[in-house]
C-alpha cells in the first residue's frame, strides 16, 4: 500500500513540474499538433481491422500502468521484455494502415510539395474531357444491354502495377471500342480497363479487392475491385452491373450506386476535370525552372 501512495505521489510531483514550467506558445501548439496527430490516426484506423488491434493494445497499456502503480515487479519485468520492441511490432501490425497513411500524404496538394506535377495544358484537357463524355456514352449503352463493366481513371496517384496486370492498350478512347472490351466472353472483359491522361491504358487489368466486410451481399467482385483501388489510390472508377444494369461510381472508398447519366456526367467531370477550364497547370518545379530560365536569359 505505501508503494502505490508513493507512486501517485511521485506522479503527481511530476504534473506539478511540468504545468509549472508550461510555455503557453510552444505547449500548447505542441498539444494540438500531438492532437491532431492521435485524431487523424483515429479517424484511420475506425472503419478498418485495426481498430480492434488499438482497442488491444490500449487494454494492455491500462494493464501496464495498473501494475507499475501497485509495483508488481514480476508483472512488469514480463511487460517490458515483451514490449521490448513495440515500436517494431507497430509497424508490423500497422503496416497496411502506414501504406495508405504515406500515400494520403503524397496525394496532398500542398504546392510546396508538388515538385513533379504534371502540366495540364487544352490538348490534354479537351482530350480528358472527350474520354468522359466517350466513357458516359459507352457506360449508357452497356447498362442497357446489362453488360458488365470496370473502367478506372487514373488521377494522380499512378497506376504502374496494376497497368502491368493487363494488357497494354494505348488507344484513344471510343465508346466503339470500350463496348468491344467489355463484350461478354471477349479476351479483356473481366477485367478493369485504366484510362490515363484521356487514353485507354491498358484492359484486362485486376484490381485490389476493398478490405471492408460490412459491405452489402449484392455487391460483386467489380463493386469490390472498385472500392479496392479507390481506397488505395485517389483514382476514380465506374462500374456498370451485368445483372442490374446498374451504374456506380467509387471513389475515395465510397462508393455511389444507381446514379443516372447526367450525374454520372456530372462526378466524372468534377472528378477528372476539377477546375472545368483549359487553363495550363504547372507544378511547382516547373515555375521554377522558368524562372531560372528567365534569370539567365538575362
Amino acid at each position: 500500500m505505501n508503494a502505490l501512495i508513493d507512486n501517485v505521489s511521485v506522479l503527481w510531483d511530476r504534473l506539478l513540474a511540468l504545468f509549472s514550467s508550461y510555455n503557453i506558445i510552444t505547449d500548447t501548439l505542441d498539444i494540438a499538433f500531438v492532437a491532431f496527430l492521435v485524431f487523424s490516426a483515429i479517424k484511420m484506423l475506425k472503419e478498418t481491422r485495426g481498430i480492434q488491434i488499438v482497442k488491444g493494445l490500449v487494454l494492455v497499456a491500462i494493464i501496464y500502468a495498473i501494475i507499475s502503480l501497485l509495483n508488481m515487479q514480476a508483472s512488469t519485468y514480463l511487460f517490458k521484455t515483451i514490449l521490448r520492441d513495440f515500436i517494431l511490432v507497430l509497424i508490423i501490425l500497422f503496416t497496411p494502415e502506414i501504406r495508405h497513411a504515406l500515400e494520403s500524404m503524397g496525394r496532398s496538394r500542398f504546392a510546396f510539395l508538388n515538385f513533379f506535377g504534371a502540366q495540364q495544358g487544352d490538348a490534354l484537357y479537351e482530350r480528358k474531357k472527350r474520354a468522359v463524355l466517350e466513357i458516359c456514352k459507352a457506360c449508357r449503352y452497356m447498362s442497357d444491354k446489362k453488360i458488365g463493366a470496370l473502367i478506372i481513371f487514373e488521377r494522380n496517384t499512378m497506376l504502374g502495377d496494376i497497368i502491368n496486370t493487363g494488357t497494354v492498350v494505348d488507344a484513344k478512347v471510343s465508346r466503339e471500342l470500350i463496348n468491344s472490351l467489355f463484350f461478354p466472353n471477349s479476351a479483356l472483359h473481366d477485367g478493369g480497363v485504366v484510362i490515363r491522361d484521356g487514353r485507354i491504358k491498358a484492359a484486362g487489368c485486376i484490381l485490389p479487392l476493398t478490405d471492408n466486410n460490412l459491405l452489402s451481399s449484392e455487391l460483386g467482385t467489380r463493386h469490390r475491385a472498385s472500392l479496392g483501388i479507390s481506397e488505395k489510390s485517389d483514382a476514380v472508377a465506374v462500374v456498370v452491373s451485368e445483372e442490374t444494369g446498374k451504374i456506380s461510381i467509387a471513389c475515395g472508398g465510397e462508393l455511389e450506386r444507381g446514379v443516372s447519366d447526367g450525374v454520372l456526367m456530372e462526378r466524372l467531370m468534377d472528378y477528372i476535370l476539377p477546375d472545368n477550364s483549359g487553363k495550363e497547370k504547372k507544378s511547382f518545379f516547373s515555375v521554377l525552372l522558368t524562372n531560372v530560365k528567365e534569370k539567365f536569359k538575362k
